[in-house]
């Protein structure tokens, strides 16, 4: 794997722009960073701080998580909120999303905080629809995580690192899901954090503890791992001209010293599956 960028303190919601190259955050120290095909680093978006997935908005800009879900333009000076943590009685904020093909977002919710030393308490699954509107649509996530929706968009899966294992739902034509169930258990001791779907259909998620990111096969047997260099994988992200650049983004954790989260980039047998832009409404 190669080094592409370091020194951050905890990396996440890693997003391909095939325009700009690729935006990640920067959970503890705060931040939005976009990584350029000449693989130099600048800051989009400062100061914020907890954002645990992103995606694009076909209108422009990025949808961010953290203490609510907004749309941030692509200047970084106008914000808009999506969806507060007034959702349920419970949530006190958000962490990792995605989006289907039609451009509606999936989130989940937190019911405590997770860096604060409070209770685990189950969170909640969230949609947002194109109109704006939101549903809440499945509970009892002890610690929401990695997002992902199936090439043929049947099927959303569920990282909760709390289990420790990954969901999956079946989705239903408005958006909504069924009961879920166990897709795939990562170990005793293993924190599923986030994944990417692959154009195969298999599923790639970081292990938090494990130094790997797991694949997976489309039916939840395990694939291969891939070996990471730090302990502390966060998420991974497909990206390039045919998708087979792989990017994995770790924390500090575990690592040699306080702030030396990276991103690493490494080729892959397997194009992966281009995140669609989300298309809530922004009015």
């Amino acid at each position: 794997m190669d080094v592409v960028a370091t020194g951050y303190g905890l990396i996440e919601g890693p997003v391909w722009d095939p325009a700009k190259g690729l935006y990640f955050s920067d959970v503890m120290n705060g931040g939005v960073f976009l990584l350029d095909h000449a693989d130099r680093t600048t800051q989009v978006v400062a100061r914020r701080r907890g954002i645990g997935g992103m995606a694009l908005h076909a209108d422009g800009g990025i949808v961010v998580g953290g203490r609510d879900i907004s749309w941030i333009a692509a200047d970084g000076t106008t914000t808009k909120t999506l969806l507060g943590n007034d959702v349920t009685p419970e949530a006190v904020g958000f962490n990792d999303l995605t989006t289907d093909a039609a451009g509606r977002i999936y989130v989940g919710s937190l019911a405590y905080k997770v860096f604060g030393g409070e209770p685990v308490r189950p969170g909640h699954l969230h949609v947002i629809d194109l109109d704006g509107s939101t549903r809440t649509i499945s509970d009892g996530v002890m610690l929401t995580n990695g997002l992902g929706v199936s090439p043929d968009g049947k099927r959303l899966y569920h990282s909760d690192a709390r289990a420790p294992h990954v969901r999956v739902y079946d989705v239903k034509a408005d958006g909504s899901v069924g009961p879920w169930r166990v897709f795939a258990d990562l170990g005793p001791d293993r924190v599923p954090d986030g994944l990417k779907v692959a154009a195969d259909g298999s599923v790639w998620v970081a292990d938090a503890h494990g130094s790997r990111v797991a694949v997976f096969e489309p039916d939840g047997r395990h694939r291969k791992d891939v070996p990471v260099p730090l302990p502390m994988v966060t998420s991974v992200c497909f990206a390039g001209a045919d998708m087979r650049d792989l990017y994995v983004v770790t924390g500090s954790r575990g690592g040699p010293k306080e702030n030396c989260g990276t991103v690493f980039r490494t080729r892959v047998d397997v194009p992966g599956l281009p995140l669609a832009p989300a298309r809530v409404s922004l009015k």
